[in-house]
């Protein structure tokens, strides 16, 4: 909902059970959104007050539980915390009756800090939340736990599968690391890297490889992404070319999620590196434009744009 001065977007939420799902209520559960000004920018580094609510029914329902806490903002206008954990205003977050939804979260923020909440917006609960009340049900398939534009991990969920039955995913991270970088500094151009760094899947170790080869360093992309600490984690690294291409194929919901300006770079002729080498001299990289979108092969000095990932 936007007002005259402010306007704020909720993006996601994400369900964190604190016991085993079929043992117990969850006690709490993770709550994320970026905060926007009038202008679309991005509120950033600013400590905002807020107030959650649960809503019954209807996006105007009964209030079944409602607190108060002040988050702040991180440098990508990010807030995050766990609605149960605040400041109680009424009703008791763990009576809530997931059975008896639809419920909704309404959140009121006043960027300020205060209580005067100038800010509003209410998204309805939907699938997720809903594994709640399956501890009074017969054990079936698990849920999806994460999905595609879920804000975690240090970045944005671009893929999520299942290997064994085991949950895993990949995520972007938020910015562009670099807007023009070469894949191997000039003098590396003819380098032939050990372990081949050929495999179109396993980024991580096309990127381990690399910086095998030429030691560790930012003036390079793979060298950049396993420097990278983004969001907390050390294990980013320069996707190979079919893990970047889950990027370029999420870009619209990143996009969206996290502002065109953090968001995968469109313009003529963007390109990004990926850490798949097509041989001595050249490397993958992938073109965002609708004119040239696709797979590419290039020299390794060419200065490309960078998107680290991690797995989960």
């Amino acid at each position: 909902m936007k007002t005259k001065t402010q306007q704020f977007r909720v993006l996601l939420l994400t369900l964190i059970i604190t016991g085993s799902i079929f043992a117990q209520v969850p006690q709490k559960m993770s709550y994320q959104a970026v905060i926007r000004n009038s202008s679309n920018t991005l509120i950033t580094s600013t400590l905002v007050g807020m107030k959650i609510s649960v809503l019954q029914g209807t996006p105007t329902g009964t209030v079944a539980y409602s607190e108060t806490q002040s988050p702040t903002t991180n440098a990508n206008g990010l807030v995050s915390l766990q609605i149960g954990a605040g400041a109680v205003v009424s009703g008791t977050f763990t009576a809530i009756n997931w059975a008896n939804g639809p419920y909704f979260i309404k959140t009121e923020t006043d960027p300020t800090g205060g209580n005067a909440y100038s800010i509003s917006g209410t998204s309805e609960l939907t699938s997720v939340p809903y594994a709640l009340f399956c501890a009074n049900a017969t054990p079936g398939p698990a849920a999806p736990i994460h999905f595609i534009g879920e804000l975690f991990g240090g970045g944005i969920v671009v893929s999520v599968y299942k290997i064994s039955g085991i949950e895993h995913g990949l995520i972007a991270s938020l910015t562009d690391l670099s807007s023009g970088i070469p894949w191997a500094t000039a003098s590396y151009t003819s380098l032939s890297v050990a372990g081949g760094a050929t495999d179109p899947v396993n980024g991580l170790a096309n990127s381990n490889a690399i910086v095998a080869d030429l030691g560790a360093g930012n003036t390079y992309a793979a060298g950049l992404c396993r420097a990278s600490t983004a969001g907390g984690f050390n294990d980013w690294y320069l996707p190979a070319v079919f893990e970047l291409q889950d990027c370029i194929d999420a870009a619209s919901i990143i996009n969206n999620i996290i502002g065109n300006s953090n968001g995968i770079y469109l313009a003529l002729s963007p390109r990004y590196w990926s850490s798949t080498q097509t041989g001595p001299t050249g490397a993958w990289y992938q073109a965002t434009s609708y004119l040239y979108l696709g797979s590419y092969s290039t020299y390794k000095n060419n200065t490309y744009r960078v998107r680290a990932v991690r797995r989960f």
